[in-house]
């Protein structure tokens, strides 16, 4: 494995620290981590800038699906400064993944994430 594999790989592993960071504190510094100051994360159901708002994203999908975790599907692939990955939300009960989606990250030259561009591949209803 190289280091620019690294890379991507390592930023890849603190974006999910924070998506499956559950106690406020623990998400303020997850997010902290993974993210520029002015980073920012855009889906089909948010578009947001900054640590406060991205952890608020956070917060309410675990609100809406809580006792789920998210975990990597498949393997990240980069090159310059840009890497991509898809994911699963599993319940932890009974592992079930309802929902899965592909994601794009930019990163800064700390390997912090500049920008995300999220695609949900497969949403419940009424979710």
């Amino acid at each position: 494995m190289s280091a620019t594999t690294d890379r991507y790989e390592n930023a890849v592993a603190r974006y999910f620290e924070a998506w499956n960071a559950r106690e406020p504190e623990a998400l303020t510094k997850a997010v902290a981590a993974a993210w520029a100051v002015d980073g920012g994360y855009t889906d089909p159901l948010a578009d947001v800038r900054g640590h406060e708002r991205i952890a608020a994203v956070v917060t309410a999908a675990h609100a809406q699906f809580p006792g789920f975790v998210f975990r990597l599907t498949g393997r990240v692939d980069g090159h310059h400064d840009t890497a991509r990955f898809s994911w699963e939300l599993v319940n932890e009960a009974d592992r079930s993944a309802p929902v899965a989606g592909s994601d794009v990250v930019t990163l800064d030259a700390q390997d912090r994430i500049t920008s995300v561009l999220g695609f949900l591949d497969r949403v419940p209803a009424g979710a």
